[in-house]
């Protein structure tokens, strides 16, 4: 496969453009299905590189993840951290085949001036050496999908002083619970490779 030029997506109404998605509902936060992105795969850009940061959970995914150098295991797992201006290359098939999951979108203007802001980096998962998707139960998929959803219940409530704090720390939590389940992870395949 040849190197191609990596396509730059500075915000989320862009990056929904460029999906065929309609207008997102706030402009630093975005939940969407996989299911609701249509499927062309002449026009998605196969490189690209985003402004925001990215989690994607997933139940069925049919195409190849290439995160900076290295090659995601995303076939086996759930979930998949991206920070800001990161390469992602995908490689999918031409048939068109219905990805399942959610996709949540956050530009780093909703962290401005928060805790979060100035601990975001801690969270190893969003770095280019995570090159595994982390594995989580049903019980714990449920969880993280109803914080996504938390997120953006508030981003739809309407803007006043509380909410920019709520959205915050609802992904604060959401990151928590995905850095707890990223430990039982390591433990679990640690044991399982003695």
């Amino acid at each position: 496969m040849a190197a191609q030029t990596p396509v730059q997506i500075n915000t989320i109404s862009e990056y929904h453009r460029k999906l065929g998605l309609p207008k997102p509902e706030h402009s630093l936060v975005s939940l969407i299905k996989f299911e609701d992105i249509p499927y062309n795969p002449e026009q998605a850009p196969k490189t690209i590189i985003h402004n925001f940061y990215s989690i994607a959970l997933k139940k069925t995914f049919y195409a190849k993840l290439k995160y900076g150098q290295q090659e995601i295991d995303f076939d086996e797992g759930t979930l998949l951290f991206m920070a800001p201006m990161q390469v992602l290359s995908i490689e999918g098939p031409q048939e068109p085949l219905q990805h399942e999951g959610w996709l949540l979108l956050v530009h780093p203007d909703l962290l401005w001036n928060t805790h979060l802001a100035k601990t975001i980096r801690r969270y190893e998962f969003f770095d280019y050496k995570a090159n595994e998707a982390l594995h989580v139960s049903e019980h714990e998929e449920k969880m993280i999908v109803g914080i996504m959803q938390n997120i953006m219940q508030e981003a739809r409530s309407g803007i006043d002083h509380y909410s920019q704090n709520i959205m915050v720390a609802q992904l604060e939590l959401l990151l928590s619970y995905a850095e707890r389940f990223y430990q039982r992870q390591f433990i679990t395949r640690k044991v399982s490779s003695h």
